[in-house]
């Protein structure tokens, strides 16, 4: 049994990535809403969340390109409404958004 819903895993990362994003540690702020970005991708609200702050980080590190791909990406999150995203895809603009991806051993278990 798993220690924690994927609700609460997702929050988890989530928040995890805002504490960094808080301390101005923007690199591990954005490995962590990768994470939850992962996570988040079955459910449309925490999909578009995850990008948000992906483009938070974007603003704060005046990245173009993560801007422009996260703007594009939150219209693209409408996918999860329908099941139709790419699986482990990290969400970052350094991928492309319709790349499936190898999801990390450690949140598998809660995507499955």
């Amino acid at each position: 049994m798993l220690p924690m819903t994927l609700k609460a895993k997702f929050e988890e990362e989530l928040s995890k990535g805002i504490q960094f994003f808080d301390n101005k540690e923007f690199y591990t702020a954005f490995h962590h809403f990768e994470r939850a970005h992962i996570l988040g991708q079955p459910h449309y609200w925490r999909h578009v969340k995850s990008h948000y702050w992906m483009l938070r980080v974007g603003l704060k590190t005046r990245s173009f390109r993560e801007i422009t791909g996260q703007i594009v990406r939150i219209i693209g999150s409408a996918g999860s409404l329908i099941g139709k995203y790419p699986t482990g895809n990290s969400g970052g603009a350094n991928v492309s958004p319709f790349k499936t991806m190898p999801i990390p051993d450690d949140i598998k278990p809660y995507l499955e």
